[in-house]
């Protein structure tokens, strides 16, 4: 999630401050990017670099900068107009400095609503891969998805528990972390007030 974040929040925030031809490149390759249906995308990746922890990490932290980069770029659009960034501007203060002093710190309460919902997106793609054997996790690392598989083999005869417990428990941390996302948008958000 801190990498899509990371990639995505300079991205945006380049893209909606500067705007031009920049800002259509980038908004043009997250379009082309969430047209391809996402786990396909990240099996193609992972298949052409190889299973491996670190593959997948970084294959679902680069493949998720799309959602950070369209929201902070809204935000950077929206502030980039008000009096307090023209006057930081009319002081002569930099580009940077204006974004990552002045538009940045104005756009995290919609950023931190976001990234509590892609963590968990980002969870059930993790557990989905690791199902498949994708995802290339090591077996005597614990992951959901792979306890999920192994269940898979040993339900008929009678081990309901091996799949069911650790897919309550996906079900139930992706719950609560949308749970969470939502409290957080309503806790954040000016109007509600």
């Amino acid at each position: 999630m801190l990498i899509g974040a990371a990639i995505g929040v300079l991205l945006g925030l380049l893209s909606g401050y500067l705007g031009g031809r920049l800002d259509d490149l980038l908004m043009r390759l997250g379009d082309i990017q969430l047209s391809l249906p996402f786990i396909l995308l990240v099996v193609a990746i992972i298949a052409a670099l190889g299973p491996s922890l670190t593959n997948t990490i970084l294959v679902l932290g680069i493949t998720s900068w799309v959602l950070y980069a369209r929201v902070v770029r809204g935000e950077v659009l929206s502030l980039k107009e008000r009096e307090f960034v023209l006057a930081a501007q009319a002081l002569g203060a930099s580009g940077p400095r204006i974004m990552l002093r002045h538009l940045l710190p104005n756009a995290a309460g919609p950023l931190i609503v976001v990234a509590t919902l892609e963590l968990a997106r980002l969870i059930v793609a993790e557990a989905a891969l690791s199902f498949l054997g994708l995802s290339g996790v090591p077996p005597e690392v614990p992951s959901w998805g792979q306890m999920l598989a192994d269940g898979r083999e040993v339900l008929f005869f009678g081990g309901w528990w091996v799949a069911t417990f650790p897919g309550v428990a996906i079900s139930l941390l992706v719950l609560g972390l949308n749970l969470f996302g939502d409290a957080l948008a309503e806790a954040l958000d000016p109007r509600s007030r």
